[in-house]
């Protein structure tokens, strides 16, 4: 991704952030997400901790000549050099994610637990060190009437989450929030292209 900047994330204008904010910021500079997701820096919340670093998201899959959106979200990371009673740490790890998925699923009941155990498998598989994990998965059934752009029926599930982290390794955090947002995306594993109907890769090659 794009080198970070710290304008605006301070509590004051001009402050020099603390060692350890700037150093889990250098390791998320590190962190290139795949081709399919689009990463930048966004406006950091203001009045949720005295330092805080933003991230959003989004996710295209290829439609004739057009790309089309199917997943959003959002990574922000929170800084209390003082720390945080309730965050049991100085650092925590806010997360959102949205996207479209099959309108089968949402009546199947163990969609949300599985939904939520993209995230935990990720931060675990990812080496993240991290505690204080709590969030919602939240499937919302769409239908849409009259001149309304868009698929008549349309299912969305977001997850909304956040955890502490037991340190300032921040780039396996980010790195397991990207693979959060490529699961709700359904896109293929990293490396692996999907067939179309005649063998062929959705660009035409083989």
């Amino acid at each position: 991704m794009e080198p970070h900047s710290l304008a605006g994330s301070g509590a004051a204008a001009g402050e020099e952030p603390p060692a350890a904010f700037r150093t889990a910021l250098d390791a998320i500079a590190t962190v290139r997400a795949r081709p399919e997701i689009v990463l930048e820096t966004i406006p950091a919340p203001q009045r949720l901790a005295p330092w805080a670093h933003a991230l959003g998201a989004q996710v295209f899959e290829p439609d004739g000549e057009d790309e089309v959106e199917v997943a959003s979200g959002r990574f922000i990371v929170l800084f209390d050099p003082n720390g945080h009673q309730a965050w049991d740490g100085t650092t925590r790890c806010v997360a959102y994610v949205s996207a479209v998925t099959d309108e089968t699923l949402v009546d199947d009941t163990m969609f949300s637990e599985v939904a939520w155990s993209w995230l935990t498998d990720a931060l675990t598989d990812s080496g993240a060190s991290h505690h204080n994990v709590g969030g919602t998965v939240t499937r919302t059934a769409s239908t849409r009437f009259g001149d309304l752009a868009g698929p008549e029926h349309s299912v969305d599930v977001e997850l909304r989450a956040s955890w502490t982290s037991g340190d300032t390794a921040l780039d396996r955090h980010l790195e397991a929030w990207l693979e959060v947002l490529g699961n709700a995306a359904g896109l293929p594993p990293p490396g692996v292209r999907l067939l179309g109907p005649s063998g062929s890769a959705p660009d035409g090659t083989l």
